[in-house]
């Protein structure tokens, strides 16, 4: 992820409750320094294998196709042998 230290790789989010912003446990990519940051100072970086492109990227590709969503199925359960 993106950070205001620099790239690095999210290990940990630390949720102090409604009131606090979450924290993020980042290792550095430059140094291997771990670092906890603000919720407000995180980006995440683009991820082909995700979806997440980069915003150039995105622009270019058509929409996505909207799949409709299917009926639930219900389960019933079996009766005790």
């Amino acid at each position: 992820m993106k950070t205001s230290k620099g790239g690095g790789w999210a290990h940990f989010v630390i949720e102090y409750g409604p009131e606090a912003a979450l924290l993020w446990v980042v290792f550095m990519d430059t140094d291997g320094a771990c670092w906890t940051v603000p919720n407000s100072e995180v980006r995440m970086t683009f991820d082909w294998t995700m979806g997440r492109r980069k915003p150039e990227a995105a622009e270019k590709c058509e929409k996505p196709v909207e799949r409709q969503p299917q009926p639930l199925r219900p389960i019933f359960p079996r009766a005790a042998e």
